[in-house]
């Protein structure tokens, strides 16, 4: 079986032009293994929310395709779904997508002696985030200076 990343890229190629036909977006694949099991689980999203009914639909409709394109070598379990009120931030797009909510990120570099930051995302651009934390203070972050981040769920 060839590794995990790659089968992840060689499943989205697959799945994500089905998808998109049925006009949501693809927005992540993750294969892990539970208790001796294969997940596949692949992450939609659409503007307004995903559905249970779309996330039935789209097991539906690339459950048929994978079976025919047969990209995984053994048997695994399919499970789609959200990537919820807290997901993770990892494209230029997601970051746009959030603009205007709230969202924690951790840097590789620190920037003003910081690497963990809680704001505000006011501008997303192609290279960099702006971040409105408290007090006004704005700090700008370069993608590529991103270890991880996601959105911030206010209760």
């Amino acid at each position: 079986m060839m590794d995990k990343k790659a089968l992840e890229i060689k499943v989205a190629g697959i799945i994500e032009p089905v998808i998109k036909a049925l006009g949501i977006e693809l927005f992540s694949i993750e294969l892990s293994t539970e208790r001796g099991r294969l997940i596949l689980r692949v992450f939609i999203d659409k503007a307004g929310g995903v559905t249970i009914d779309d996330c039935e639909l789209v097991s539906r409709e690339i459950g048929s395709i994978l079976e025919v394109e047969d990209p995984v070598e053994r048997a695994y379990n399919l499970e789609v779904s959200s990537p919820g009120i807290d997901r993770p931030l990892k494209r230029p797009e997601d970051y746009k997508r959030a603009s205007g909510k709230k969202a924690r990120v951790v840097t590789l570099e620190p920037i003003d002696k910081q690497t963990f930051f809680v704001g505000d995302i006011i501008d997303a651009g192609d290279m960099e985030i702006v971040l409105l934390l408290p007090k006004d203070k704005r700090v700008t972050i370069p993608y590529k200076n991103i270890s991880w981040a996601r959105l911030e769920v206010n209760v």
